[in-house]
């Protein structure tokens, strides 16, 4: 049985007061409930350290929202897999959209990223998902195949057994609209069938979250769906209230 995952993705927001708040709204809300969904929360770098003081001995893991391919060097405003380590991560998010787009990271760079994490004994999220011309061209599954090969032929079908996949329909993302269920679900089940032509047992087993606006009305059901594992949320793990009641949803 694959247990659900809630992931928030902070973005570029918050500073200390305000993450102090949020903090101590989520311990205060999930600490009862350990043996739900697991959670995540990602904040910008510069807080990783101190989130990760807030909540040690707490349910809630820490994860960081990118991640260098390289080892170290120079590499200028860059960090590490090794380093987040280090200061207590324990997941990160890889491939997201807006770092596609914004920062022209593509496939390739990516599934350096996806090794990269693992090698440090870490859980990459990775980010796929169509932009809204790319749904309207029919091209959906092309371009998720696309961007699975890409890991696959790097790292193997067996880092999977280490992984969340992530699928965040690009056009979902901040525009205030989310796929369907049954859109959702067609995307997680191609993902999982994609996985399973290499092995089906981690396939079964792969964690699968959805990553297009997902709110605490629409959480429960998009999580009722067979092949959709949770969520990767990004402004509603901003709002405590909101970001617990998606996370009840997911278990």
């Amino acid at each position: 049985m694959r247990r659900p995952l809630v992931a928030g993705n902070w973005k570029m927001h918050g500073s200390t007061a305000e993450n102090a708040v949020l903090i101590e709204q989520l311990i205060n809300g999930i600490d009862g409930r350990r043996e739900g969904a697991e959670v995540v929360v990602c904040p910008p770098f510069v807080y990783l350290p101190e989130v990760v003081r807030r909540l040690k001995g707490t349910p809630v893991r820490v994860g960081a929202q990118n991640v260098s391919a390289e080892p170290g060097g120079a590499f200028t405003g860059e960090a590490s897999a090794a380093m987040l380590k280090d200061v207590g991560c324990e997941y990160v998010i890889v491939g997201h959209s807006e770092r596609r787009a914004h920062y022209r990271e593509d496939d390739a760079v990516i599934a350096r990223k996806f090794r990269a994490v693992l090698g440090q004994g870490l859980v990459p999220i990775l980010c796929v998902g169509e932009t809204l011309d790319e749904r309207e061209a029919g091209s959906t599954e092309a371009v998720v195949g696309r961007q699975l090969e890409a890991v696959l032929s790097l790292a193997g079908v067996a880092s999977f057994a280490r992984a969340v996949v992530a699928y965040e329909p690009v056009w979902a993302i901040g525009t205030g609209k989310n796929a369907s269920p049954d859109q959702a679900q067609a995307v997680h089940r191609f993902i999982r069938d994609r996985i399973a032509t290499g092995d089906g047992k981690i396939a079964g087993d792969l964690r699968i979250v959805y990553g297009g606006s997902v709110k605490a009305g629409n959480a429960a059901e998009l999580f009722a769906q067979p092949d959709v594992d949770g969520g990767l949320v990004g402004g509603a793990s901003l709002k405590g209230d909101e970001f617990l009641e998606i996370c009840a949803a997911a278990g």
